[in-house]
C-alpha cells in the first residue's frame, strides 16, 4: 500500500510540474479551468512552484530528523504554490 501512495503521491507532482510548465511557456490552462484563469502564465507559476513545494513535502516530510526544514519549505512553496494560483483568478493591475 505505501508503494501505491507514493507513486501516486510522485504521479501527482509531476502532472503539477508539466502543467505549470506548459502554462508558462504557452499559456494553456487546462480546460475546466479556462473560465476562472484570467492570467494563465501566473497560474503555471502556481502549479510549477506547488508541485515542487508538494514533492519536496511529500518525500522529504517522513524522513522527520535529517530534512524537517527542508520539508517544512516544501510545504511553505505549497501554500505559495496556492497563493499564486488564486492570485491568477483575480484581474491585473490597469497599465
Amino acid at each position: 500500500m505505501h508503494t501505491f501512495m507514493v507513486v501516486t503521491a510522485a504521479t501527482l507532482a509531476s502532472l503539477l510540474v508539466v502543467l505549470g510548465i506548459a502554462g508558462i511557456a504557452f499559456d494553456w490552462v487546462v480546460p475546466w479551468a479556462r473560465k476562472k484563469v484570467l492570467r494563465p502564465r501566473l497560474s503555471g507559476y502556481g502549479m510549477l512552484v506547488g508541485g515542487v513545494g508538494f514533492a519536496l513535502f511529500d518525500i522529504l516530510g517522513p524522513l522527520d530528523r535529517a530534512f524537517g526544514p527542508l520539508s517544512l519549505v516544501g510545504w511553505f512553496m505549497f501554500m505559495a504554490g496556492l497563493f499564486l494560483s488564486w492570485m491568477s483568478q483575480r484581474p491585473g493591475r490597469a497599465s
